[in-house]
């Protein structure tokens, strides 16, 4: 196996394809990753700006280049040293277009005697297929020469049924068209959480994991491909089997998986090198913030929503709704596989509220997660009987179990990632995939002690700091984490800004100026798309089935303040550039204890400088890499200032990036480095067998009290050079005013 030495992830779509991506090779090479880390290549639906809904996984994605521009990336990499990772999506295929799919396409014309209806997890006892397509004018259903048609949307007719009206011939398919408004309740097919247009595979049967894997594994075979990252294997009906099986296929490959594993959760013993590294990120970030400034920001959220939330109650609320309402359909599913027991949908409702984590993986793993799960849903339903549920998912045979393990993870996904993070915004530094805003930031000891395992562990997952599902991009976590060490300045200007432009909901209004100073300047209609979808997501004042105009247009009435009301963007404005200059040093912090730190590190598109992206499509935006080369190839003239060009982040990521791939046995302990002195809470420091990473945290705190003031960090005997400043330090006490000089942070080399 190689293993990289660290990755830079691109969103390969039609505007940015093989062609281009390989066009990066030379500067990704001097930058100093060892891979390049792509988005997924094979065919999407026509126009994916991101290539998750695969139509076809037999082929390259024709609107990337086809296969010939896959082999044309491939040796462009290779001729600069580069391997290539590819993202894989196992759990479902895209069905919005169904023309586009010839598979699900099948499937619609034959029904029940396709030859891909076994590919498909779809519950044909409750009748027809079900396709939530229509609006509010079924009566646009027109026949079209061989097909039904659906304004844009095309359905195939089955053969000998397509005489008659069009609803004539729609009643004799093998799928019915329903109103859109019926996925949440009826859908009989599985799909990626509540999304209707990704229909579930069951890639547990041999025969479709074959089919649906052939062309990567081919692309593997061939020596194209180094690595793999397996999108979502929560989803799948048997992960630890499925990644088994990936294992056996390709035996050689570097092996990450998107699995979400929470606060205290263990990754199970499967075949693979680890996760794709969002617990890293929920330490790595959490370092930079001060949790003593937790009692303040709950008690501004209480002024501001006028309620006291406790989060574990909101998560309850969140996730029971998710389950009760956009995934009625896969509840209903579930209830039926519980027939007999009495309300056994509220009882399952209950429990996969209550579940800690995204699922178990029983019989091997979890049964302490489902027991935990149980004991919080009697105390919140006391007066029911959970053991004859609690019996039936004991059971890993039983189809109940194995499904309601499906289910859990896409509760947790959609209840806290997409509803819960945009409700409760006490602090959104911390509403992070995989992270728990619940626990006001990591301390030192409790980050060492995480990278410690990890070194031990799980050496070869892969870390990341930004990626293409993040809530918000690195650098405006960084910044927002500067509102921690000046709780009390945060709270009296939110209380000027809220008189001054004051929005219904409390809670949103602080999602809206925590994004305004933490990405500040940030374009309007960035801002605006933001703030909608925060808003539908929350479902609070409005959502997306039903938006409520008024409260939005009064939404963005306020966000317009920012722009157009002098006063308010000055306070905005003038916050932000108070701020941004202790926002840079966090940022230079959390990248190079990510970069230096145990694990493969991975660089999001754009992130080696500073980038101000929120969530998606918001962070897939075109990134200019012509600038980025530019920035790179001036590094060569002199050490770089810390200030709006980025280049000092530049400096940090590529310095390290080639360390890491040149010095690899420098890399392969981990020792924490206490510093010594007054100012010793601010440094954070590790030896990673001959590579030494120093940062500051909380420099607001540490400017206040006057800078480091003799504080020291004793290096190992040797002699040390600092890849960033070129700067010689010799073993023993070192002075962090020395050491931290010219930058916030520095990377040992010993000589």
């Amino acid at each position: 196996m190689s293993t990289p030495a660290g990755t830079y992830r691109v969103q390969v779509r039609p505007k940015f394809g093989f062609a281009m991506a390989g066009e990066l090779a030379g500067y990704l090479a001097d930058l100093g990753v060892t891979h390049l880390y792509s988005a997924p290549m094979l065919q999407a639906a026509p126009g994916s700006e991101h290539n998750y809904d695969v139509v076809d996984p037999a082929r390259a994605n024709d609107q990337l280049g086809g296969d010939a521009g896959r082999r044309e990336l491939v040796a462009a990499l290779r001729a600069k040293g580069l391997g290539l990772v590819a993202d894989i999506v196992p759990n479902h295929l895209g069905v919005a277009d169904a023309a586009a799919n010839p598979y699900w396409w099948d499937v619609l014309a034959h029904g029940r005697e396709s030859r891909y209806a076994s590919w498909f997890d779809i519950d044909w006892s409750r009748g027809r297929l079900l396709l939530p397509v229509l609006g509010d004018d079924p009566e646009a259903l027109r026949l079209d020469g061989r097909e039904l048609r659906y304004h844009e949307h095309r359905f195939p007719i089955a053969p000998g049924t397509g005489e008659g009206t069009a609803a004539e011939v729609h009643a004799r398919q093998h799928y019915q068209l329903v109103n859109w408004r019926r996925a949440a309740t009826d859908l009989n097919y599985r799909r990626f959480f509540a999304v209707s247009t990704l229909a579930g595979l069951r890639i547990e049967d041999p025969a479709v994991f074959d089919a649906t894997h052939a062309e990567v594994l081919r692309w593997y075979a061939d020596g194209d491909l180094d690595g793999i990252r397996v999108d979502h294997p929560d989803g799948l009906r048997d992960p630890t089997g499925y990644l088994r099986r990936l294992r056996e296929a390709a035996p050689g490959a570097w092996l990450v998986a998107e699995k979400i594993v929470e606060p205290g959760e263990e990754l199970p013993p499967w075949p693979i090198e680890g996760t794709t590294g969002y617990e890293a990120l929920r330490e790595v970030c959490g370092l930079f913030v001060d949790p003593a400034a937790e009692p303040a920001f709950t008690a501004l959220d209480i002024e501001l929503t006028g309620v006291k939330t406790e989060y574990a109650d909101l998560l309850f609320t969140c996730k029971r709704d998710v389950a009760t309402g956009m995934m009625r359909a896969e509840l209903s599913r579930l209830g039926r596989l519980a027939d007999g027991i009495p309300d056994a949908e509220d009882a399952l409702a209950d429990l996969a509220a209550c579940f800690p984590v995204y699922r178990s993986y029983l019989p091997e793993y979890g049964s302490e997660r489902l027991r935990e799960a149980l004991r919080a849903a009697r105390r919140r339903s006391p007066g029911y009987d959970f053991g004859p549920v609690a019996k039936r998912l004991r059971d890993s045979g039983d189809e109940l179990a194995i499904r309601f393990q499906q289910f859990t993870g896409a509760v947790m996904a959609k209840g806290v990632e997409d509803t819960a993070f945009y409700r409760w915004t006490r602090f959104v530094a911390l509403n992070e995939v995989g992270g728990d805003p619940s626990r006001f930031g990591v301390t030192p000891g409790e980050f060492h002690a995480a990278a410690a395992l990890r070194q031990d562990r799980w050496p070869a997952m892969m870390t990341t700091l930004s990626t293409h599902d993040t809530k918000r991009g690195e650098d405006v976590r960084a910044r927002l984490a500067v509102l921690s060490e000046l709780p009390s300045d945060w709270a009296d200007l939110v209380r000027r800004l809220t008189a001054a432009a004051p929005l219904s909901d409390g809670s949103l209004a602080h999602l809206l100026w925590q994004t305004a100073v933490g990405a500040w300047p940030i374009e309007r209609d960035r801002l605006h798309a933001y703030l909608e979808k925060a808003a539908r997501e929350a479902r609070t004042a409005t959502g997306w089935d039903d938006p409520d105009t008024a409260f939005e247009e009064a939404m963005h009435a306020v966000a317009d303040r920012c722009y157009d009301d002098p006063a308010v963007a000055a306070e905005v404005a003038g916050f932000a550039a108070r701020i941004t200059p202790y926002g840079w040093s966090n940022s230079l912090g959390q990248k190079l204890v990510q970069l230096a730190g145990p694990g493969v590190p991975d660089v999001y598109q754009g992130t080696e400088l500073w980038e101000n992206s929120l969530v998606d499509p918001d962070n897939r935006r075109d990134v200019d890499f012509g600038a980025r080369r530019s920035a790179l190839a001036a590094l060569d003239s002199g050490l770089p200032h810390v200030d709006p060009s980025g280049a000092a982040k530049l400096l940090v990521t590529t310095r390290a990036l080639r360390l890491r791939r040149d010095r690899p046995d420098l890399f392969t302990g981990y020792t924490p480095i206490a510093a010594d002195g007054p100012s010793a809470a601010h440094a954070v420091a590790f030896d990673r067998g001959g590579a030494i990473a120093v940062a500051t945290r909380l420099p607001v705190g540490l400017d206040a009290a006057g800078g480091w003031h003799g504080t020291t960090l004793a290096l190992p005997e040797g002699t040390w050079t600092d890849v960033l400043t070129g700067r010689e330090f010799g073993g023993g006490p070192a002075a962090l005013e020395d050491l931290l000089g010219r930058y916030p942070v520095a990377l040992l080399a010993r000589n």
